[in-house]
C-alpha cells in the first residue's frame, strides 16, 4: 500500500507551490504598478519644476530628459505654457503631462491575459517663479 502513495506528497507540494508563486508574483506586480504610478507623478512634478526654474519655453526635449531620469519608460510628454503663446517673460505657469504610459506585467499568467495596461494621464501645473534668482537654479538647469 505504501508504494502506491509515494508521489502524492510531491504532487501536492507542486500544486501548492504553484498557487503560492502566483500569489507572490501578483503581489510583486501590483507593487511595481504602484511604484510606476508614483514615479510618473514624481516625474511630472520634476519636469514642471525644471521647466519653470530654467525659464525655457522651447526645449521640450530637455524636460523629457529630466523626466526620463526618474521614469525611463516615458515617451510622450506635453509641456503647455499658460497663457498660450507667451514668452519666457510673460508666462504665468506651465503644465507638464505624460500620456500613453503603459504598464508591462511580469507575471506569466497576467502577462498572457493583459500584456500592457494603459495607465491614466499624469499632469502637474506649477506657477512661474522668479527665474535665476535662486543660487541653486544653475545646478538644476545644467
Amino acid at each position: 500500500m505504501r508504494n502506491r502513495t509515494t508521489g502524492a506528497t510531491t504532487v501536492e507540494f507542486a500544486l501548492g507551490l504553484l498557487i503560492f508563486l502566483m500569489l507572490v508574483l501578483g503581489i510583486v506586480d501590483f507593487s511595481r504598478m504602484l511604484f510606476t504610478w508614483n514615479a510618473a507623478n514624481e516625474a511630472t512634478r520634476a519636469g514642471a519644476r525644471y521647466a519653470v526654474v530654467c525659464d525655457d519655453t522651447t526645449q521640450q526635449a530637455l524636460v523629457l530628459a529630466r523626466m526620463r531620469a526618474l521614469l525611463p519608460q516615458v515617451n510622450t510628454v506635453a509641456v503647455t505654457w499658460a497663457p498660450s503663446g507667451c514668452t519666457a517673460a510673460t508666462c504665468q505657469g506651465v503644465t507638464v503631462s505624460i500620456t500613453g504610459l503603459d504598464y508591462q506585467w511580469i507575471s506569466p499568467i497576467a502577462g498572457a491575459v493583459a500584456p500592457l495596461i494603459p495607465m491614466p494621464g499624469f499632469s502637474t501645473y506649477l506657477p512661474r517663479e522668479v527665474m535665476r534668482k535662486d543660487p541653486n537654479s544653475a545646478a538644476i538647469c545644467s
